[in-house]
């Protein structure tokens, strides 16, 4: 009797570490190069890093917008939309680049970048022009405008704080900039 327990007792130990074998084995495959995304804690630094990147293509896209739309005269509302347009372009070239330059192929690169930074950006527009839209004055304030200039950073900063928390919880869960670093 105490053999067959002995046996069976080998038996289960075998059998977990299959178990965990092959759990170990499906999160390689599926994060690549043996990074541990999305299953353990991530860290502030890390979802600020992530917010930032974001933060540069939409900084870069809504000030080209806001510059392109006043040099051609245009409302308020056609350029806070190319604004909008450039901001999601410029942030998706940025993560374009790097992971183009890792060797992908760019439908599967701009794949990644659709699934990395695609709800990052959102928050951050919706935050940022959010802010803009609210101010008194700064819709119809000028490039030439300290106000413009003022609201535009104020604005920025408050889409990167209220960004970080969600870039945070999305790489958390092996999403956002967790599918972009495993190219790096």
């Amino acid at each position: 009797m105490q053999h067959e327990a002995h046996a069976h007792h080998e038996h289960h130990q075998g059998h977990e570490t299959h178990q965990h074998h092959g759990a170990h084995h499906e999160n390689h495959e599926h994060h690549g190069h043996g990074h541990d995304h999305g299953l353990g804690p991530v860290t502030w630094s890390t979802a600020a890093q992530a917010t930032l990147h974001c933060l540069t293509g939409c900084a870069i896209g809504e000030v080209l917008g806001m510059i392109i739309g006043t040099a051609l005269g245009w409302g308020n509302v056609p350029t806070m939309v190319l604004a909008i347009v450039l901001a999601f372009f410029f942030g998706y070239a940025l993560t374009l680049r790097g992971i183009l330059k890792a060797g992908v192929d760019f439908k599967t690169a701009f794949k990644v970048a659709l699934a990395a930074d695609t709800l990052s950006i959102a928050v951050m527009e919706i935050i940022d022009n959010g802010v803009i839209a609210l101010w008194p004055g700064a819709m119809d304030a000028h490039l030439s405008d300290a106000l413009f200039w003022i609201v535009l950073a104020i604005s920025l900063g408050v889409a990167f704080v209220l960004t970080t928390p969600v870039n945070k919880w999305m790489i958390g869960r092996g999403k956002g900039h967790a599918v972009v670093h495993q190219y790096h």
